[in-house]
This record gives C-alpha cells, sequence and structure tokens, in this order.
C-alpha cells in the first residue's frame, strides 16, 4: 500500500497518512484493542479536522485500525479510575470528547469508509456507524456493549441503529447487548462489504481511492440529502433534491462527464 506516512496529529496513539487523496486514519493501540482514552480522542478528533481542512487535496477518508480488533470502545481502565478519583466528572469526556468527535466525524464533507476488523464495540461500533460506508472482515465481531456495563448508548448509536435498523432491532441490540456477526450486520443493512479475514484495510482503501476519484461535489450533495432523508416530509426532500440538482448541474464535473457519456470516454472527475 503505497501510503506517505505523516506523524501524527497528536500523540502516538493516532496515526494519519495520505495515500493519494485519501487520508488514512488509523487507530494506534493494537495492545490495547484499541480502546479510546484520552490521548486517542483527541488525536482522532484532531486528524478528523485535518482531513477537513485539507480542502481538494484529501477526497475521501478511511478509518481504519492497527492489530486484531477496530476498537472495542471506552478504556474502562481510565473509566474505573476516573470513577474513583472524579466522579463528578468521569462523564465529561462526553461532551469533551465523544460528541465533538462524533459531530466532526459526520460533518466530514469528504466520503468515509470504515474498515472494520476483529472486536467493534461500545463506542468503537459509535465511530464505525458515523462512517459513510463499512468494510468488515468476515471475522468481524460487532456489539454494543453498553448496558453490559449499566449504561445507555453514546457515540450517536441510538440514534444510527434505529435510523438503520428501526426501533424494534435497535432496542433488541441495546438492551440485550448480544454481539452480531459481520454477516448479519450486513444482512441488515450495516455493513456495504464483507471480505476476508485480514482485508478489510486492503478492500476499505480500494473503496475509498475509488471514492477519491469520482464525483466529490455529488457526494457532499448527497451526504447532506442522506442526513436528513428519515425526518423530513416528501415535499421538503424533494425540494432539497432539486435544489441539490440545480447546484451540480452548473459544476465543470457534470458538464464533463455528459461529454464524455456522448463521446464513450471515461469521465475524469475534479470535484467542482
Amino acid at each position: 500500500m503505497a501510503v506517505s506516512d505523516a506523524p501524527a496529529p497528536r500523540g502516538h496513539e493516532v496515526g494519519y497518512a495520505l495515500d493519494g487523496a485519501v487520508a488514512v486514519i488509523e487507530l494506534r493501540r493494537p495492545a490495547a484493542g484499541n480502546a479510546l482514552d484520552t490521548t486517542m480522542k483527541e488525536g482522532l478528533l484532531a486528524a478528523v479536522e485535518r482531513a477537513a481542512d485539507a480542502g481538494d487535496a484529501v477526497r475521501a477518508v478511511l478509518l481504519t485500525a492497527e492489530g486484531r480488533a477496530f476498537c472495542v470502545g471506552q478504556d474502562l481502565k481510565e473509566h474505573a479510575l476516573a470513577l474513583t478519583d472524579r466522579p463528578d466528572t468521569a462523564f465529561d469526556t462526553i461532551d469533551r470528547h465523544y460528541n465533538p468527535l462524533v459531530r466532526a466525524l459526520a460533518a466530514l464533507p469528504q466520503p468515509v469508509v470504515a474498515a472494520v476488523e476483529g472486536a467493534c464495540a461500545g463506542a468503537g461500533l459509535g465511530l464505525a456507524l458515523t462512517a459513510d460506508l463499512r468494510v468488515a472482515a468476515e471475522t468481524a465481531r460487532f456489539a454494543t456493549a453498553f448496558a453490559g456495563v449499566g449504561l445507555g448508548p453514546d457515540t450517536g448509536v441510538s440514534r444510527a441503529l434505529a435510523r438503520l435498523l428501526g426501533p424494534s432491532r435497535a432496542a433488541g441490540l441495546l438492551m440485550l447487548g448480544d454481539p452480531f456477526s459481520a454477516e448479519e450486520a450486513a444482512g441488515w443493512g450495516l455493513v456495504h462489504r464483507v471480505v476476508a479475514e485480514g482485508r478489510a484495510r486492503e478492500e476499505g482503501l480500494a473503496l475509498a481511492r475509488r471514492l477519491a476519484a469520482g464525483p466529490t461535489a455529488a457526494f457532499r450533495e448527497i451526504k447532506e440529502l442522506l442526513a436528513s432523508a428519515a425526518t423530513v416530509p416528501l415535499e421538503t426532500a424533494l425540494e432539497r433534491e432539486g435544489a441539490a440538482q440545480r447546484r451540480l448541474g452548473a459544476t465543470a464535473d457534470h458538464r464533463a462527464a455528459v461529454t464524455a457519456f456522448l463521446t464513450r470516454e471515461i469521465p475524469r472527475f475534479q470535484g467542482r
């Protein structure tokens, strides 16, 4: 994989590298299952903000992880220490870290692909669900995990599951906490593609490269339309689609793609 390494935005627990126009953001605490401690949460937010600020240099984002697990969620050792030493502020991390991180990831104008190997649980599941597309190894295992430690969901998991699966299945996953496989996730529509063990990153990067070479201006509009699609009336959805089409119809990408179609050539998109 031709990735040019760059220093992590903050700390050593999150990597940031460019593969052409794809920003590869990597969780790097493999010995801890990529559990989210404060340093990793801050570094991950910095990496997402870096991709957001990159302009045309970044046309797609890959969220991946080092080691055998994607992310097992909150670092419970750090959390247990906070409960003992600072019980009144133990959950400040939600407003300080998790909510800003999910907002920033969801607001990225670029398409985001999550590549999942191994365990993906709790807040790790929240991060994966915030991506636009998910590629999972056939051995990946997902779980909500929150109720198992006496908590409700965070990182937008309740909203994502209710929107994607409906309230009944979302309630079952959140209350019972039973793990589910990549094949089950794909059958429910949570995962775009299931691949062989050890190939999630490679396949996810290939998908991100494909997106980076595509009509990224159209992708931005698609993301915005999908974000509100489940909650707006039909008339509002039609109006927003029409407005998006008019904006996209004025782009060089649209004109070039129509010309390429008529001349039987392959279009080259610039995101403009």
